[in-house]
């Protein structure tokens, strides 16, 4: 990539900051400099040419909406953490669909089945996996002192 095209991805993902700095440097100028119009500039730069900025250069964040049943309570996630638990959702989803297909292989047995579905609903996020990782080795030491 050249310097060009790096100099112009970065204003791309920097315009609306850009935009608002711009905006902000010249109303302020504008009224050191006692201008008359540093108001209607300030106006006319946060109403009208920031979001315009905004919509042309900022690209959607992937949104995710969260609501817990218990609490009622909603959190909005927005960004790398909506598209992590996406991934993380259709991981489990398509972990689950491969053990109900082995299962009606006949490949696993009842208790095996079982066994393997309560360890993944218990491993659905990787501090999950890290706490049923350290469960199992405590238990296997505790086994080995018997």
């Amino acid at each position: 990539m050249t310097d060009d095209e790096t100099l112009r991805e970065r204003f791309r993902e920097n315009a609306s900051g850009i935009a608002a700095t711009t905006v902000t440097g010249i109303w302020l100028a504008a009224l050191l400099a006692d201008f008359g119009w540093w108001l209607p500039f300030m106006l006319f730069g946060y109403v009208v040419i920031v979001p315009v900025v905004s919509m042309l250069f900022d690209d959607e964040e992937p949104e995710s909406v969260h609501v817990e049943s218990e609490s009622g309570s909603v959190r909005v996630e927005r960004g790398e953490a909506a598209e992590r638990d996406d991934r993380r959702s259709e991981d489990t989803t398509d972990a689950l669909e491969r053990l109900r297909t082995r299962y009606a292989d006949g490949d696993l047995t009842d208790e095996q089945f079982e066994r393997k579905l309560d360890r993944l609903l218990e491993t659905e996020t990787p501090e999950d996996a890290a706490e049923w990782v350290e469960r199992e080795r405590a238990a296997g030491e505790v086994e080995r002192e018997r």
